[in-house]
């Protein structure tokens, strides 16, 4: 047996999209976006994010503010895809309120940076237990970019985004843990980061590890490979 939708399943959404169902609407786009199921066509995904984000879907204006910043079956447009980002987020999304925030932070392409609105935006997700955001708010921490550096501060945010699932979340906190000497926890730690890390991810983080002074952390790298 599969849990994959048969051939009937994506018939009975798609049919569902048509009559206006919204949360058809909003499946059957990121079918259509993922192209696991039906042959992949981003700008018919956009399509139905736009008619389910008509009835007031947060999650569907989160979805064309996505289709917008990466240029999924439209041209690149942040400036856009911060307004339909500002509108999930102000609907309580917390996925619209991270990916806002990241466009404010950044400032490029049009959207003004305001790192105080980011900062906002980001502690109202990280209050959901937005995994992502309390991440980039432990980096805030370390770094002291926006807020007071507060290395205690940091730990802890990595730690809760690494409870949370966040791989990046997962890697912070192992790397914070070898650099103050705990390195039986930090590789129970290490040993999770790949099972929802990218490619990319999972290179880089090897990477780092093997330039650490120590032979025991470096040999975290075998583990991320």
């Amino acid at each position: 047996m599969t849990n994959q939708p048969d051939q009937n399943d994506v018939e009975l959404v798609r049919d569902s999209a048509i009559r206006g169902v919204q949360q058809a609407q909003l499946l059957f786009g990121q079918m259509l976006l993922d192209g696991k199921v039906v042959e992949r066509d981003p700008a018919a995904a956009l399509h139905w994010f736009e008619q389910a984000a008509k009835s007031g879907d947060p999650m569907a204006m989160n979805m064309v503010g996505r289709c917008l910043d990466q240029g999924w079956g439209v041209a690149r447009d942040a400036v856009l895809a911060a307004h339909w980002f500002r509108k999930a987020a102000v609907r309580g999304l917390d996925w619209g309120m991270y990916n806002l925030a990241t466009l404010l932070s950044r400032g490029e392409d049009g959207v003004p940076q305001d790192n105080e609105q980011a900062l906002y935006w980001l502690r109202r997700a990280a209050g959901m237990e937005h995994a992502k955001s309390i991440n980039v708010l432990g980096g805030f921490y370390e770094d002291g970019w926006i807020v007071a550096r507060d290395q205690q501060a940091a730990v802890a945010h990595y730690k809760r985004a690494a409870e949370l699932g966040d791989f990046r979340g997962q890697f912070h906190y192992a790397r914070v843990l070898a650099e103050a000497g705990h390195l039986a926890e930090a590789e129970v730690w290490v040993r999770k980061v790949p099972e929802t890390a990218t490619p990319a991810f999972l290179e880089k983080a090897a990477a780092f590890f093997l330039r650490a002074p120590l032979p025991e952390v470096q040999a975290f790298a075998k583990l991320l490979l």
